[in-house]
């Protein structure tokens, strides 16, 4: 069921809701949490799509945000709110009212939202395209217990995972680290199968894809060793080898569906890891809405203290114009990845406090963010978190 609502208010929608749920035979709000969509008219209908299979999960009330700009100087002066209710099959497992803002209620769209939260409930917010640069503290952002970005959207993903580092706050999580959620499930299964110290690590991946960085963030800031960051084809991830005492791991994924594990002294075994759609992403993250201590730790590690590798081809057919590193373990030592770093980390309750933000290397770097990286010759030792 659908209710167009033109030049209206806050209270209007409300009775609007309250309205549809008594014509369809469902008087009593049984929704979990508030999810607040902020995006533009062009992303509005394949973020609606992915919260509406989302909310089969975690029923929802669905707020999407649409600032709308004015034409003219005249249009800008005139505010204006025209809202569209959706209950029933429209709106999948909950209820949705999509909010178009003009002229200068834009700029206070708070205002309009605040009213329309469930009482009691949680409050989401997900920028599906073009986050603020201080998630946090974005006059919608404020109003949320759990904030999702994307940086895989963004111009410049890793200057987005940068910015990201140093303006996290508690409740801040990223779809970019959703998605790698399988790897490190997989790689954390097959060190928990031998025992043995991990030396080194090297990540290969599309050039400009954030979960690339992530997880090579997540496995030196957890193991403790220098990782290399490759650049390959793609799609996505596409492997990830670790140098171990007892001989290499290494799981390779080369088109987007199954994977290959390769485990010293063990037969090869192949490992479903499909590329999930957003839908699938976003459920996951409405599943858990208390801080994710083990993303920050990644985070902050950062993406400059990665050590760049030879890349592969790119599909332009050019090649990666980072430099080759060494595959040597970090000054400090390599540890044993035990229960109390790798799968604690994968289980999302980190053993280790996040570890303070860590100075990036003058070295290297065009200003761009996707410059050439330092050899790890070139880097600080690696600094265990504070248990």
């Amino acid at each position: 069921m659908k209710t167009d609502l033109t030049d209206t208010t806050a209270s209007k929608i409300n009775k609007a809701l309250v309205k549809a749920r008594r014509a369809i035979g469902t008087p009593a709000v049984g929704m979990v949490l508030t999810l607040v969509i902020v995006t533009d008219e062009e992303n509005a209908y394949d973020a609606l799509k992915a919260a509406n299979d989302a909310s089969r999960e975690h029923p929802s009330r669905t707020l999407v945000v649409i600032k709308r700009v004015s034409r003219g100087p005249r249009d800008r002066t005139k505010s204006r709110l025209d809202a569209e209710v959706r209950v029933g099959a429209d709106a999948g497992a909950g209820e949705t009212v999509v909010l178009r803002l003009y002229g200068e209620v834009a700029d206070h769209a708070q205002s309009v939202v605040l009213p329309l939260l469930l009482p009691d409930a949680p409050v989401v917010v997900w920028w599906p395209v073009t986050a603020p640069l201080d998630p946090a503290r974005d006059p919608l952002g404020a109003l949320a217990q759990r904030r999702v970005t994307d940086s895989y959207s963004a111009e410049k993903p890793i200057d987005e995972l940068r910015a990201r580092a140093d303006n996290y706050e508690p409740g801040d999580t990223d779809l970019a680290w959703t998605r790698i959620t399988p790897w490190r499930s997989m790689l954390a299964a097959a060190l928990d199968q031998v025992d043995c110290e991990v030396i080194s690590a090297e990540v290969h991946g599309e050039q400009y894809n954030p979960s690339v960085e992530l997880l090579a963030m997540w496995l030196a800031d957890r193991l403790h060793v220098h990782v290399r960051r490759g650049v390959s084809a793609g799609p996505g991830l596409n492997e990830v080898r670790m140098l171990t005492s007892t001989g290499p791991i290494r799981l390779y994924r080369p088109s987007g569906g199954l994977a290959l594990l390769t485990l010293e002294d063990q037969p090869d075994r192949a490992v479903a890891l499909k590329r999930r759609e957003t839908s699938e992403l976003l459920a996951e993250e409405l599943r858990r809405l208390d801080p994710d201590d083990t993303y920050a730790s990644a985070l902050r590690f950062g993406v400059d203290r990665l050590g760049g590798s030879t890349g592969s081809a790119l599909p332009g057919g050019t090649t990666s114009g980072t430099t080759p590193a060494s595959a040597s373990a970090s000054a400090g030592g390599a540890v044993s990845p035990g229960a109390d770093t790798t799968s604690t980390a994968v289980s999302g309750s980190a053993s280790a406090s996040a570890s303070p933000a860590l100075p990036a290397l003058a070295a290297g770097g065009d200003g761009e963010g996707e410059g050439e990286r330092p050899t790890p010759a070139q880097m600080p030792p690696v600094k265990k978190a504070a248990s």
